[in-house]
């Protein structure tokens, strides 16, 4: 039957994908209630042999990780399987066992969806030397959805990728969000993104998805019936004539238009529907259910189809022919099954609409959830078990054998649980966090007392919170708080707690008090690990080591953390102990080369160096980790990249700070764990804050604030520094006092005050000495310097000595101030961050100018202006030049050494400048994507702008652009001079 009406809906689509084939990837939401006729719109739109990733969700498989990600990316997860248009990939994965969370598996999505371009060269090469970076690539012939004569070349230059998402309401929340994870990351791509669904509202839908594709620049396409000029082009085309306007008319009015509606009641009434619509005072006949159309379809097919088709409804909404008549197998006699065959029992069913299949595909598939949902809850208690178990012995999967072993059981099963549940803990083991919470789920289901239920539940809790995909905390500790008392009881209601510290800590204090950790290791282990964290929260180095070591020596594999070594260093660290920490550890491998174990050592490691002030080593370190951490789960590549970043900022390195806070906040966000990058707002809120980017780094310190409105100790931390921070960006000497003032009481119970980890003592030493209270900006410094002096560590020498200068300066005691300033330039010879020196040189000048002694005031004012101009800091330099006109000394040199980012790297955003790095460094487009979680066509799109801005046209000649460049040592500042 020819498509029906939707012209405008049409068009829409149509003017979506023209600049998607433009480059600017397109996000189109098509909603409506069921039936509208949605996925038909879909089918004719992309019917002209478009190249299309297609996956559909189903109520059935609505728990099943990445089960719609699979459909999408086909058999072997490469979107090899992706074919011309809805309906194909298979979804026969391995449950989402590739991918260790939703950003691994978005990151998997990209790849696709560049492969389907035909973007990003081989691995080893890239032609874009010779080419120049906006040269096309054009497809091999034989590539997937090589066309006609009459059709485009899928991954021809010019042709979309369409991605379609249909069912969204009932695809898997992993598959969600690892969709979602990629739709934010595509920039300059050809790829037109269609997610379908009922209801933009429906709670079932990923809320960073929603936001995504209900924002403004989204375009939506609502359904509604059809008209009543449409519903009498459809009767005819279902062979029902004479079907007049006032017929159709009534005929809307009585089913709204809704297609499925009105197809159901032509199919049954046919011409009858006619005389009943005629009349005034009859009422039409309501559409019988959807079960009952299903139902009288398979009531008509031979014992062979309808075993066919039932067989199918078991293994799920699709699935190869020959798995279905392996499991139709035990619902037919033999005599039957001698007598049919599987070609001709399917092509009974699609010829009756209850199974569709296409050529080429190797699936069979239901033409619509409700048809295989109708099919599935007609079987009858018995037969339903007897296909479950005759599909536990066809398909191929351990764990869907279990599924259909566990669906299959009558009552408890002790064995079939304890199976369920060994899976899952070995699941668990190998952080495939949301197989191992479905298993341990199934087996709680399944456990024969009550005892055994609660533990398996417990288990599964814990994994489905590891897996990021337990949205009400407070519900869940609710129905657990019913269990039997036990550690497991208490540890996790603890874990679920972690933002009411004192609940938290009970909690966790039972159930190490119920725990012999000699019997029970890895459970000693776990409370081991969460005491680690809630030491962590507060500041408590000691103790957080001491948690951390003794959950390793209990369990080192099986903590339920990914970073139990990193909170043991971290710990170390804060207690005064970072030196001999650092020398203490063993050598460490190439991070491309560590084992997961190793991985969190070199990220501790990393972090210990930038708190010891070697900052190349910490770079380097902290970028080989994110570099290779893209199989870990979503919190450890997002503390990886605020550690990375954090060390870039202290380096004078903000652009790629600014770029690594990004990426972090958004994993975050992708995964609805916010509150895990707080610490990551308050470093963006700094960087930006330092560029004068003022509205950027309110809105972060905003965010930070809010979760500080909940008294814990981090974010409260979090929000006062990014506020600080802000303020004295501005010159705001009392709102940086309003914003530390509070630290004064939270800091004795922790190692706030240790040097190099969280500096914020000088800021608040300045601030009462720009407000004329020196007594209170002495009590606020000294216990840091006296900390600085005994740990011998030379940045937090450096930013006292600025504080104590410009406080005796302020208490006019000038000869104290010449010898604290000049301290800190003793200091500053071993100190690599660049900000720290510029802000010593300028407070230095300013004292000197005030002073009266200008020539010395100028030589360290131009010293901190140059470092300044290098790292584009434009509030600070404008206090710098301000101190140099008053100085009477004019800007020296040309034009273009005093201005800041008006040359070479200094051109480019930092997203670019990180992107040229990158390429630098001699990295495929390819692999930059894969370093910065884009895609690769987002990477062209960056090279076709960095090319221009710097005149160059080869990847050999960005490489000598960014070395003439920089960067190199800056005025002031040592070489690395640092053993790797």
């Amino acid at each position: 039957m020819e498509f029906v009406g939707r012209t405008d809906s049409l068009a829409l689509l149509a003017a979506a994908r023209e600049r998607a084939r433009a480059g600017h990837p397109q996000r189109v939401l098509v909603e409506g209630p069921a039936g509208i006729g949605k996925t038909a719109l879909i089918r004719r739109f992309l019917h002209d042999g478009t190249h299309v990733l297609y996956g559909a969700g189903e109520e059935a498989e609505s728990e099943l990780a990445f089960g719609v990600l699979e459909q999408l990316l086909g058999r072997d997860g490469t979107g090899a399987g992706a074919g011309s248009g809805p309906g194909v990939g298979n979804g026969t994965g391995i449950g989402g066992r590739r991918w260790a969370d939703a950003h691994a598996a978005g990151a998997a999505l990209l790849e696709a969806l560049d492969e389907a371009q035909g973007a990003g060269g081989a691995p080893d090469s890239d032609d874009r030397a010779t080419r120049g970076p906006d040269t096309p690539r054009t497809s091999a012939p034989d590539a997937p959805g090589t066309p006609t004569p009459d059709t485009p070349a899928p991954n021809a230059p010019d042709t979309p990728i369409a991605l379609v998402l249909d069912d969204a309401q009932w695809a898997d929340h992993l598959s969600l969000q690892a969709l979602t994870f990629a739709v934010r990351r595509l920039r300059a791509d050809r790829v037109l993104v269609l997610v379908v669904v009922r209801d933009a509202e429906d709670p079932r839908l990923a809320e960073g998805l929603r936001r995504l594709f209900t924002a403004d620049d989204a375009v939506r396409v609502r359904l509604d019936g059809l008209g009543p000029a449409e519903l009498a082009e459809l009767g005819g085309g279902m062979g029902v004539r004479g079907l007049t306007a006032q017929a159709a008319a009534r005929l809307h009015a009585h089913t709204a238009g809704n297609p499925l509606h009105v197809k159901a009641l032509l199919e049954q009434e046919g011409a009858g529907l006619l005389e009943a619509l005629g009349e005034r005072d009859v009422t039409p006949p309501a559409p019988k259910s959807f079960t009952a159309l299903v139902l009288a379809k398979l009531a008509a097919c031979s014992p062979a189809a309808d075993a066919l088709v039932c067989a199918t409804a078991v293994l799920g909404m699709h699935c190869t022919p020959a798995d279905a008549w392996e499991v139709a197998g035990a619902d037919l006699l033999d005599e039957e099954r001698r007598a049919a065959d599987v070609l001709t029992a399917l092509e009974e069913a699609v010829h009756t609409g209850l199974l569709t299949e296409t050529p080429g595909d190797p699936v069979i598939r239901f033409p619509h959830p409700l048809v295989h949902a109708a099919v599935y809850h007609q079987l009858g208690p018995s037969r339903r078990a007897a296909l479950h178990l005759s599909a536990a012995r066809t398909v191929r999967d351990q764990a869907h054998r279990l599924r259909h072993r566990a669906l299959a059981a009558a009552g408890p099963d002790p064995e079939l649980a304890a199976e369920l549940a060994s899976l899952g803990r070995k699941f668990a083991a190998e952080g495939a966090w949301a197989n191992a919470a479905g298993q341990l789920t199934a087996a709680a289901r399944l456990g024969p007392e009550p005892a055994v239920y609660e533990q398996y539940t417990l288990e599964a809790v814990e994994c489905a919170l590891l897996a990021g995909d337990v949205p009400d905390m407070g519900e869940v500790a609710q129905r657990i708080a019913q269990f039997t008392p036990g550690g497991w009881r208490s540890y996790l209601l603890g874990r679920l707690s972690l933002y009411d510290l004192d609940r938290a800590e009970a909690l966790l204090t039972d159930a190490w008090h119920r725990c012999d950790p000699a019997d029970e290791p890895v459970l000693g282990a776990r409370i081991a690990g969460q005491f680690a964290a809630l030491h962590g929260s507060m500041s408590h180095g000691a103790e957080m080591a001491e948690w951390a070591d003794l959950a390793i020596r209990l369990a080192p594999d099986d903590t339920a953390t990914d970073m139990i070594r990193v909170l043991r260093l971290n710990g170390l660290a804060m207690s005064g102990r970072a030196p001999q920490t650092l020398a203490a550890l063993a050598p460490l491998p190439d991070p491309a080369l560590a084992t997961p174990a190793q991985l969190e050592e070199l990220l501790g490691r990393g972090t210990l160096r930038e708190w010891t002030g070697d900052l190349t080593g910490a770079v380097r370190d902290l970028g080989g980790v994110f570099g290779a951490c893209h199989g870990r789960a979503a919190s450890f590549r997002v503390v990886a990249a605020t550690a990375l970043a954090s060390a870039e900022y202290r380096a004078g390195r903000w652009d790629d700070a600014i770029v690594h806070t990004d990426l972090a906040l958004s994993l975050a966000a992708d995964t609805d764990q916010p509150h895990i990058a707080l610490y990551c707002r308050m470093l963006a809120a700094q960087v930006h804050a330092v560029r004068g980017a003022f509205a950027k780094a309110q809105a972060h310190a905003r965010v930070a604030r809010v979760y500080a409105a909940g008294g814990h100790v981090n974010p409260a931390l979090w929000a006062a520094l990014a506020e600080a921070h802000l303020a004295r960006a501005q010159g705001r000497p009392e709102e940086v006092l309003a914003a530390l003032g509070p630290l004064l009481a939270v800091a004795p119970r922790g190692d706030l005050e240790e040097p190099g980890t969280v500096p914020w003592a000088d800021l608040l030493a300045e601030a009462w000495a720009a407000l004329g209270d020196e007594k209170r900006a002495v009590q606020a410094l000294a216990p840091y310097e006296v900390l600085a002096t005994q740990r011998g560590h030379h940045g937090a020498l450096l930013v006292a000595a600025r504080a104590r200068g410009t406080l005796e300066a302020a208490r006019g005691d000038t000869v104290a101030a010449e010898r604290a300033f000049r301290s800190g330039l003793k200091h500053a010879a071993h100190v690599e961050a660049p900000f720290d020196r510029a802000l010593l040189h300028l407070a230095y000048g300013g004292f000197l100018r005030r002073a009266g002694r200008r020539t010395r005031a100028g030589e360290q004012l131009r010293t901190a202006r140059d470092l300044l101009v290098r790292l584009d800091a434009p509030p600070d330099l404008g206090r710098c030049e301000r101190e140099l006109a008053a100085c009477g000394l004019g800007p020296a040199g040309s034009a273009s050494e005093r201005e800041p980012r008006t040359r070479g790297a200094a051109l480019l955003t930092p997203q670019e400048l990180a992107v040229a790095r990158l390429v630098a460094s001699g990295l495929t487009n390819r692999q930059v994507a894969r370093e910065l979680v884009i895609s690769v066509k987002t990477v062209e799109y960056h090279l076709g702008r960095i090319f221009p801005k710097l005149g160059v046209d080869s990847r050999t000649r960005l490489t000598a652009a960014l070395a003439a460049d920089g960067p190199g040592p800056e005025p002031g500042r040592p070489g690395p001079g640092r053993a790797p």
